[in-house]
């Protein structure tokens, strides 16, 4: 597996909202290599994709709803990283 490809786990509190709209207490991260690109194709597949892009010093990142109701999130790295 290629390490862009690695997924990452999140966990926060049971009371936490970070993770909303999704109830779950946790969030699978994937790192993808062209974020606008990817979400445009899970659009028009039809997958429940959040409005939202956050662009950062960080990189730029996007959510997903999984067919569970679990949010899911991409993130592209700044470039170089």
């Amino acid at each position: 597996m290629r390490p862009s490809a690695v997924p990452a786990l999140r966990i926060a509190p049971a009371e936490s909202k970070q993770f909303a709209p999704s109830t779950a207490f946790f969030m699978v991260n994937y790192r993808v290599e062209d974020l606008h690109g990817l979400v445009k194709l899970l659009r028009e597949e039809g997958c429940n994709v959040l409005e939202k892009i956050d662009e950062s010093e960080y990189g730029k990142f996007a959510w997903v709803i999984d067919p569970e109701g679990n949010k899911v999130e991409l993130w592209q790295p700044p470039a170089g990283q």
